[in-house]
């Protein structure tokens, strides 16, 4: 077994696992451990316990905790303090650099290390930003490591803080550690307005409350859809007795699209109001046992009336002639044809000697 604490660097941070060694520590101390960036003062959040020994961890990538250096003395509270003020004229300095290069960059918090080894700059930016010269200025000024970081807009509003629309102030700037991956798909599991200005936070992301009751809806989303699930083309009953076939679905509001029998209407209704009619049941049976405080009017089928005698046939002498009907047809077209062949030679000749008269206008015909 081994001992650990979880510390944070800041109040919504994330908690990292130190070993406290032979050190007496509680929730709410303050520890000097050291990291990547140097060393720094940290708030303990989790007391001490015990962890299992992963056997073989290096093998297996799983990194040790470091040991903490000491506890944090009221000299070391002083300092940490002391590099508060010197963060503050710090951000001043920085903000006047940036307006005399003219960079196209946001500046949002500066951090100091505990040792002053190093000074960390937080900005936004719609792009890439080329701040090499600012960095030359900065560290002409300060003399130390000068790192500029570039962070995202749920960043900036953890920096910063604020008033969610709800009146509480932000979870990721107060207890969140991480940011959770939130979807549009949740907002739809919950039956929220899918506004953009309704679920988003000041950041202009997702809420990250959607995150919180999402499993509880998603449990029950699943279980409503395991009860009852249409299928466009089944026989149903409405509320008000009168029968319909779907014709349409939609399964994230959980409605469907009604025809009615009569072929004049529509209704669109949600599922739980749907009664499926079955094969072989009567209508107003179903509708008497399962509706309630309902008056079902069904229209009473047509009086049986006798079918019309079907008509005599016509006797022989009258009936239509088909072959001497063709036959007829056909002399016709045939005449029609000699008549239009002999008007279209007889045009012809006339044209041909119009034609000679034009060219020749003295002449009265042809020469022998």
């Amino acid at each position: 077994m081994q001992k650990v604490i979880g510390v944070r660097f800041k109040k919504a941070g994330k908690i990292h696992f130190f070993d406290p060694g032979e050190e007496d520590i509680k929730s709410g101390d303050s520890v000097i451990v050291e990291t990547a960036r140097g060393i720094e003062c940290a708030d303990v959040v989790i007391g001490v316990r015990e962890i299992p020994t992963a056997e073989n961890s290096a093998e297996n990538n799983v990194p040790t905790p470091r040991k903490i250096q000491r506890k944090a003395t009221p000299e070391d509270l002083e300092r940490v303090a002391e590099n508060k003020i010197k963060e503050k004229k710090a951000f001043d300095i920085c903000l006047e650099k940036i307006k005399e290069h003219e960079l196209p960059m946001n500046l949002i918090n500066v951090n100091y290390t505990f040792d002053l080894n190093k000074i960390i700059f937080y900005f936004t930016a719609d792009g890439r930003v080329d701040f090499r010269a600012l960095v030359r200025d900065l560290a002409y000024i300060f003399h130390t490591r000068i790192e500029l970081r570039q962070v995202g807009v749920r960043d900036e509003a953890k920096l910063l803080g604020g008033v969610g629309c709800c009146g509480r102030p932000l979870c990721c700037s107060n207890f969140l550690g991480d940011f959770v991956a939130v979807s549009i798909r949740m907002a739809k599991e919950q039956n929220l307005s899918l506004n953009p200005t309704k679920i988003s936070g000041i950041c202009g992301r997702l809420l990250c409350c959607l995150k919180y009751e999402n499993d509880y809806y998603h449990e029950n989303y699943i279980a409503q859809a395991k009860d009852y699930q249409p299928k466009v083309g089944d026989r149903i009953i409405l509320e008000n007795g009168k029968t319909g076939k779907i014709v349409a679905l939609n399964e994230v509001r959980r409605n469907a699209t009604i025809l009615v029998d009569s072929g004049k209407e529509t209704v669109v209704t949600a599922w739980e109001t749907l009664l499926p009619l079955e094969n072989g049941e009567n209508v107003s049976q179903i509708a008497e046992d399962n509706i309630e405080d309902v008056e079902t009017e069904f229209e009473p089928p047509p009086p049986e009336t006798s079918p019309l005698p079907k008509p005599a046939p016509a006797p022989k002498s009258e009936r239509p002639n088909k072959n001497s009907d063709y036959k007829k047809n056909l002399n016709r077209r045939e005449d029609s044809y000699a008549t239009n062949l002999f008007d279209n030679r007889r045009n012809e000749k006339v044209n041909k000697k119009m034609n000679r008269q034009r060219k020749n206008p003295n002449s009265k015909g042809r020469k022998k």
